[in-house]
């Protein structure tokens, strides 16, 4: 699926500061914690909660998180769709990225079982 060039920037220079509260917010209301937000923000970047304070204490944009990140192999077992569009018909990596955060949070906000979140066999 074809994402607009405008699409695509507006995600690259949002920053994970601006985004991460609602991450927080929409888990906790779900009541899941923010250490498993951090389990599986872990999981697809490697980030760990001293790296995720960092990156939001520097203001770091999406594409400057997913530039430092070290994204799970595993990450293209996420499918489905999110924000309307369906993640493994995205083409443009980045957004493909950010989408698959914004699918896990989802998940768990939703109540899915860790070890289904994290794709392990």
């Amino acid at each position: 699926m074809k994402t607009t060039k405008d699409h695509d920037e507006r995600i690259a220079k949002m920053t994970f500061a601006s985004v991460y509260p609602h991450y927080v917010a929409k888990i906790e209301k779900k009541g899941r914690t923010k250490e498993e937000l951090h389990q599986v923000i872990a999981w697809l970047t490697g980030f760990n909660a001293k790296d995720l304070q960092r990156l939001i204490k520097n203001g770091s944009t999406f594409e400057q998180f997913f530039s430092e990140a070290n994204v799970n192999p595993d990450a293209s077992l996420i499918t489905g769709s999110i924000c309307g569009y369906r993640i493994e018909e995205i083409e443009t990596l980045l957004t493909k990225q950010v989408r698959y955060l914004d699918k896990l949070v989802d998940e768990l906000a939703k109540g899915r079982k860790m070890e289904k979140i994290l794709r392990s066999p």
